[in-house]
């Protein structure tokens, strides 16, 4: 019995077409799975949706369809090759918004002596601090007329002195603390103080009350700006920013060195190195109105009204 069985079933095998469809659905899975592109998962993420189909764009497709020179493959063209070869968008290079004079003259108008937004902007304008450095820094810090802190962000230490605008302030803020407060900015309902995002958020609703687009951030670098304006070094706008290198203050001082050269250069024009301008003009209108007048000597001669009367 089992020797006719087996004799059926080699008959069976030796029956079958040679390429007869697969029975079994994990090869046929199989099959299908050698007959499609080799995608890992990253790869099926990374390149996103499947792209509409695109025009042809082969020679004498019209000028139409021929695509522009000077297009740049990537997402925008609607096809993704990855990350490497995509077009990257192009972002604000100078960041955050470095506040101008005008700004500041009109935070101070609108929060008068005494107010918690008057000490936080001249805190963070004359010492350079950022958020969680404003958040945590209190009387511990001071000592001889001197501000003594190490920076969160890159633990750099910064000796400033307290300017006599920042004195008067603090003075007067001295009044107003309980007893045994250290923190300089607390909240209004308690004296506890900020996280450095609340105290950024409080802060952008002060800059909303003043009607001035800034930040925090931005007054670092407007202090930054001033020193370099006032033609101090590099090493020293970085001391005032507590950093380990020059890198970015050497920005500042590019920036206003920029400004000077081109105020000097202009202040050359008025030492009497180029034509006056308004000399210039002043005889082409002599010569003009000469002119004028031959012309209506000419045409009185003729009988004529002249064609530009004067």
């Amino acid at each position: 019995m089992a020797d006719r069985l087996r004799r059926r079933q080699d008959d069976h095998r030796a029956a079958r077409p040679a390429h007869a469809p697969l029975r079994d659905h994990r090869d046929r899975q199989r099959e299908l799975a050698l007959q499609e592109p080799r995608l890992t998962l990253s790869t099926r993420a990374r390149s996103g949706p499947e792209p509409p189909p695109q025009p042809d764009r082969s020679v004498g497709s019209g000028p139409d369809l021929a695509e522009p020179r000077g297009v740049k493959i990537g997402r925008r063209s609607g096809v993704s090759f990855g990350s490497r070869l995509t077009e990257k968008l192009k972002t604000n290079p100078d960041g955050y918004h470095t506040w101008n004079e005008e700004e500041v003259e009109r935070f101070l108008d609108r929060h008068g002596p005494g107010t918690k937004a008057r000490l936080v902007i001249l805190l963070a304008l004359n010492t350079g601090m950022a958020r969680q450095d404003l958040a945590r820094v209190g009387r511990q810090h001071v000592k001889a007329g001197r501000i003594a802190y190490r920076r969160g962000k890159t633990s750099v230490a910064a000796d400033l002195p307290i300017l006599p605008e920042l004195a008067v302030e603090l003075e007067a803020a001295l009044a107003n603390w309980s007893d045994g407060q250290m923190l300089f900015i607390t909240q209004d309902k308690r004296p506890v103080g900020y996280t450095p995002e609340s105290l950024g958020n409080w802060f952008r609703d002060r800059c909303a009350e003043a009607n001035v687009p800034g930040a925090l951030h931005g007054l670092r670098k407007a202090g930054a700006t001033r020193l370099a304006y006032a033609g101090a070094t590099e090493w020293e706008i970085a001391s005032y920013l507590a950093h380990k290198d020059t890198k970015t203050a050497a920005i500042y001082v590019k920036k206003a060195n920029r400004a000077r050269l081109a105020d000097s250069g202009f202040a050359k024009l008025t030492q009497g190195n180029v034509s006056n301008l308004s000399e210039v003009w002043d005889r082409k209108a002599g010569k003009a109105n000469a002119t004028n007048s031959l012309q209506e000597e000419v045409a009185a001669r003729r009988g004529v009204e002249p064609l530009f009367p004067g």
